[in-house]
């Protein structure tokens, strides 16, 4: 009998030894993706606080393009009020379609400037534009690093038997970041 209750005893303890390991897992992967966010938001925070100087050095130029420069600058005020919450896909989608916009912005913005060769000239706004091209570099790292991290985490939450300890403790899928539907389509260049 006291074979038994010694054989039950080991039996529990390495269930229970396994699910603080598997708890703890999920902790470290749910920490790793919010680490990979903040990283994330914090090279869009870069690219968020270059869009004034940009907007104010291309300003002196282009007096009349007034309504490209406003849409730059909405399109940045609304990014900059978006977070990814929890994580989820939606919630990732709507700050990726926010950002995406600032992209756009940023593009139609860029295109303004072909149209004023003293600007392109000017060394302000080459250093700007050269930081940007930087960030968006960084962008791309990031998002990577991030999608890495939540693919991670969610192989750890979906794979059984983790996936028990995950539904006990209220551990949710993590969203991925996603090619936004413009970039699906080519370029088209002109000459």
């Amino acid at each position: 009998m006291k074979k038994i209750w010694i054989i039950v005893i080991a039996v529990l303890a390495v269930v229970v030894l396994w699910g603080i390991k598997t708890y703890n897992q999920l902790v470290n992967g749910d920490e790793a993706v919010k680490t990979a966010w903040s990283q994330v938001e914090n090279v869009y925070q870069r690219r968020a606080d270059l869009i004034p100087n940009l907007v104010a050095t291309v300003k002196g130029y282009a007096t009349h393009e007034q309504q490209t420069l406003e849409g730059v600058m909405e399109a940045r005020g609304k990014a900059m009020g978006l977070s990814g919450g929890k994580l989820s896909e939606e919630e990732i989608g709507n700050f990726n379609k926010a950002q995406g916009e600032v992209s756009s912005a940023l593009n139609r913005l860029l295109a303004v400037v072909e149209n004023y060769p003293d600007l392109k000239a000017n060394e302000n706004f080459l250093d700007l534009q050269a930081q940007l091209e930087g960030t968006e570099n960084r962008i791309a790292e990031a998002r990577r690093v991030f999608n890495e991290a939540a693919k991670n985490y969610n192989m750890t939450v979906r794979r059984f038997p983790g996936n028990i300890i995950a539904s006990m403790f209220g551990f949710a899928q993590k969203g991925y970041f996603e090619a936004d539907e413009s970039a699906m389509k080519a370029p088209v260049v002109e000459f």
